[in-house]
């Protein structure tokens, strides 16, 4: 078995982790209880990468740990239709909140909450036979997401220095803000992205929210609709993980075929068929359609236009009755007809995976993940915003109240920076360039050298 085990941190986190939940449950046949309900023996041979047997004939329990700095959101969970479903001993939460403070959840309330969450961590890797990595769900815009979220990310580096650690993150919006300080707490956590995550989703609920309107013509979306849009996703990217296929993939494959540098390893991804309910009669599935659909800009879980940068790297994950040659076929045309759209330095630089087993209530889908340079437009936001705050030391008094020193902000500040310049440089770069880009490489791995930090 190569086993994951899920952090939802944060409110966010746990909204969307319940919305994972349910989608998980159904493709392998569970009721809301976790007990065994479906037909069909796929849906049991590799159940184990997500659940764990339970005592009881039948029931099987998540490997998922939730937690948050205050205790409202478990008790929703707690009396929501997955209540029965997670394990009691899972449930960790503090008692006071972080009140959108990065600080407060790095630091103080975040640190006094962190034991507690790495020995539940740890006794869920220890229940693995081969633990294949971590996925956190998280938010950058709030407290304890940010704050608490890439704490945990630091310390399971440090435990686990060769496991896997993907995060699915939520980055602030372009034009829709929950929080002033927004932009701080993003930034501080790219901070500790960049350093110890291996893959990090780059979503956002702006982009959601325009799918959902546009693609799937829901007249006012609400935050039910982007989660299950987001749970697709996060299926497909383990699904070759947990069904029988004809081309497996994993995290730790996928890390090696999309992240070409260690620091460049921000995806944005994209889910396919998506379809209004109105004109699901009116469409016919086929590999193209799909193919055309997930690499369409409008469908991207990200705000930001991949025609504006090039793609470093793809993969794309197939499910159901696909024959590998369609795929190929498909790619290559993908690859010729928008040949200017990928970096020429890379060769072959679209990872496809294909499962038999397709999700329930489709005939075929596909999941698409992007290392594409636009996603520097995301970093570029969050700084704008970041130093036109920064620059009159707007809201600080929240952050060094708890401890915090400005250099913090300005070291934030400078990695963002290098992560943005870092991402042009390589967009520019030709295949005659070749002492630059072997520089760069070599630039790269001496970071990872000094930082002790496992590469992938």
């Amino acid at each position: 078995m190569r086993e994951l085990v899920t952090f939802a941190v944060g409110q966010a986190g746990n909204q969307i982790s319940s919305s994972f939940w349910q989608t998980i449950l159904n493709e392998h046949g569970l009721n809301a209880d976790g007990q065994y309900v479906g037909n069909n023996p796929n849906q049991l041979s590799k159940i184990g990468v997500f659940f764990e047997p339970s005592g009881t004939e039948g029931k099987f329990v998540p490997r998922s740990v939730q937690v948050d700095l205050e205790p409202g959101t478990m008790d929703t969970l707690r009396s929501g239709p997955l209540g029965k479903l997670f394990r009691p001993d899972n449930y960790v939460n503090g008692e006071s909140g972080a009140g959108n403070n990065f600080s407060k959840g790095f630091y103080t309330e975040g640190a006094e909450l962190l034991d507690q969450v790495l020995d539940v961590a740890r006794k869920e890797a220890e229940k693995a036979d081969m633990l294949q990595g971590f996925q956190l769900i998280h938010s950058l815009g709030g407290g304890t997401g940010s704050g608490l979220g890439t704490n945990l990310l630091t310390k399971l580096r440090e435990e686990y220095p060769d496991r896997m650690l993907a995060t699915w993150s939520v980055l602030p919006s372009p034009k829709v803000s929950d929080t002033v300080v927004e932009p701080y707490n993003a930034t501080l956590s790219f901070h500790q992205l960049v350093e110890n995550s291996d893959m990090t989703f780059c979503l956002d609920n702006e982009a959601l929210y325009d799918v959902c309107q546009r693609t799937l013509r829901t007249k006012d979306p609400n935050y039910t609709d982007l989660n299950s849009i987001i749970s697709m996703a996060m299926s497909g990217c383990s699904t070759t993980l947990r069904f029988p296929g004809q081309l497996n993939s994993d995290l730790r494959k996928m890390g090696v075929n999309l992240v070409p540098f260690p620091r460049l390893h921000f995806f944005t991804c994209g889910f396919a068929p998506l379809v209004a309910p109105g004109s699901k009669a009116y469409q016919a599935l086929t590999v193209p359609e799909l193919v055309q659909q997930g690499f369409d800009p409008r469908n991207i879980m990200a705000a930001i236009d991949p025609r504006v940068g090039k793609y470093l790297t793809v993969a794309a994950i197939f499910r159901g009755k696909v024959t590998s040659r369609e795929v190929e076929v498909e790619m290559n045309n993908v690859q010729t007809k928008n040949s200017t759209g990928f970096v020429e330095w890379i060769p072959q630089n679209i990872l496809t995976s294909l499962c038999d087993v397709a999700p329930p209530q489709l005939r075929m889908s596909a999941t698409f993940i992007g290392n594409t340079t636009s996603i520097q437009e995301l970093f570029k936001r969050t700084h704008d915003q970041f130093s036109l705050m920064f620059r009159r030391k707007a809201f600080l008094h929240w952050y060094t109240g708890e401890g915090m020193d400005e250099m913090e902000f300005t070291e934030a500040e400078s990695n963002l920076m290098d992560l943005i310049s870092e991402y042009q440089q390589y967009e520019s770069a030709t295949a005659e360039d070749e002492e630059f880009v072997e520089e760069g490489a070599y630039e790269e791995g001496e970071g990872y050298a000094d930082d002790s930090q496992g590469a992938l």
